[in-house]
């Protein structure tokens, strides 16, 4: 099984007409994606690789009944695009855009939550539903069909993680790069619930990094809600202290967002925490077989 997307999920993509828009909608057509639209203002009536060219994502939704927008256009205009696709009713919106202003992200989100509509991103790989459905830039060759919920802050690291569990013969159920930046749609606390209820879903790999309380929050729900064994990586474990690495999230700040305080807070939680990214494998390998909490 799988959450957010699968096989049957209908995508239109804002900004296909564009270089990234262009590229990733070939690579998820061929994947198998069911891109129904693309939109971009004033082109309507091109095609994309076979995919119809809408002015507005109202008429795209109107005329192929999407449900989900996957958002490739460039930072500055984010903003009005998501808008756009709230506005539309759209129930997911990946939002794949780096470089958006921050006071932009807040908008987006703040308005996302008023309207109760899911986000994934912003600066995200976006989501994969292995061997049915990919919405992003995720390589869809390293990806397997299985019963392991990933849900990584960055997207390299999903990728390395992914393509070691798949060599090992482990699947995976669904994989969701939430993004790096500080301020993002779904976080680690609405995928671990999303994956604690998909009865398909056996173990949850979830990769962290430095910076933020976003693990600490996410170990405080998994001792009081979730059910399935979780397994964490802590990515900048080594970093020097005070040195800002990587995603504009990766802040420390006030001593809080250590990797240290992130690590003691998921054993505090009986999560196990890998201490290199191969190490994840025999953990997942050790956790499937253990029964889950009731």
């Amino acid at each position: 099984m799988s959450v957010l997307i699968n096989k049957e999920t209908k995508i239109l993509v804002q900004g296909i007409t564009g270089n990234m828009g262009k590229t990733h909608t070939g690579l998820m057509l061929k994947y198998g994606t069911k891109i129904v639209a693309g939109v971009t203002p004033g082109k309507g009536g091109q095609e994309v690789h076979g995919v119809k060219v809408y002015d507005t994502v109202q008429e795209a939704k109107e005329k192929t009944g999407a449900t989900v927008s996957c958002i490739f256009v460039p930072g500055f205009y984010a903003l009005d695009a998501a808008y756009e696709a709230f506005d539309a009713g759209m129930e997911l919106v990946v939002i794949i855009t780096e470089g958006i202003p921050p006071h932009d992200e807040v908008k987006i989100i703040r308005r996302a939550n008023e309207l109760k509509t899911n986000v994934i991103g912003p600066n995200c790989p976006g989501i994969i539903t292995p061997g049915e459905c990919l919405i992003g830039i995720h390589p869809g060759i390293i990806y397997k069909p299985g019963k392991v919920g990933m849900i990584s802050r960055s997207g390299t690291l999903t990728y390395e993680v992914a393509l070691t569990l798949s060599n090992a013969g482990i699947g995976q159920s669904t994989c969701i790069g939430i993004g790096g930046d500080p301020v993002i749609g779904l976080g680690f606390k609405e995928c671990l619930r999303l994956f604690n209820d998909d009865p398909k879903t056996e173990a949850i790999v979830l990769m962290g990094e430095i910076g933020g309380t976003a693990e600490e929050e996410a170990a405080e729900l998994i001792k009081k809600e979730i059910k399935k064994p979780v397994i964490a990586y802590i990515a900048g474990r080594t970093a020097p202290p005070g040195k800002r690495m990587g995603h504009a999230g990766a802040i420390i700040s006030g001593g809080k967002g250590t990797a240290d305080s992130k690590v003691k807070a998921f054993k505090d939680a009986n999560v196990e925490v890998a201490d290199i990214p191969s190490q994840v494998v025999a953990l997942v390998q050790d956790a499937i077989k253990q029964p889950i909490k009731v």
